[in-house]
């Protein structure tokens, strides 16, 4: 595969993917909307400006920053006229939007996973400053979920975009055991790794 291009290269998610492919020796595209950030500069909303980056491209990892599908349709339209393969980063809560975007990316001709991670491990930070004062407060304390460490999701992402038999496939990922919030805020075990992923279709 010649080169990856990969979207929200700066973000939680993209900055490890961006990182395990060149620790692999892919040559990678890393798209950003920051002129001053080494990469390409584009902008989803303006899929026009995504063809420099799109050259010499073979699959796509793509993470839709926007809280509307409004707009992925043309993108994935650029995205097919030059890629073979995308790489879908949706969400275990299946918003409607990312639903939509689900529908658009299975049709749009290129190869396709979706990867529908549970919550972030690094979510648990916006607690950082009450656990330091002491206290946290935060409704739904016994509500519990299996946080996914980002780094993971960026391993799992990483084997989509190189590697073949993932076409059709939607990818849960969870973390490796299911923890209230008032366990994470306790314990710091929000960031606890070793992932689960299991393939849905």
């Amino acid at each position: 595969m010649s080169v990856v291009l990969v979207t929200g290269a700066t973000g939680r998610v993209g900055r490890h993917v961006v990182a395990r492919l060149r620790e692999a020796g892919v040559e990678v595209g890393a798209l950003t909307r920051d002129p001053g950030i080494s990469g390409f500069t584009g902008d989803l909303r303006d899929p026009k400006s995504l063809v420099d980056a799109l050259d010499g491209v073979e699959a796509v990892f793509l993470v839709w920053p926007f809280g509307t599908a409004e707009g992925a349709g043309a993108v994935l339209e650029v995205v097919a006229q030059r890629a073979r393969r995308v790489v879908y980063l949706s969400s275990a809560a299946v918003r409607n939007h990312e639903r939509e975007i689900e529908r658009l990316v299975g049709r749009s001709g290129l190869e396709w996973p979706i990867l529908r991670p549970h919550a972030f491990a690094a979510n648990t930070l916006r607690w950082a400053d009450q656990v330091r004062a002491g206290v946290v407060r935060e409704s739904y304390g016994n509500a519990a979920m299996s946080p996914v460490d980002e780094r993971d999701i960026a391993a799992v992402a990483v084997r989509a975009l190189l590697d073949d038999g993932h076409h059709g496939a939607t990818h849960v990922l969870t973390g490796p055991e299911s923890l209230t919030q008032a366990g994470q805020a306790g314990t710091g075990r929000g960031t606890t790794r070793t992932p689960s992923a299991k393939r849905t279709t």
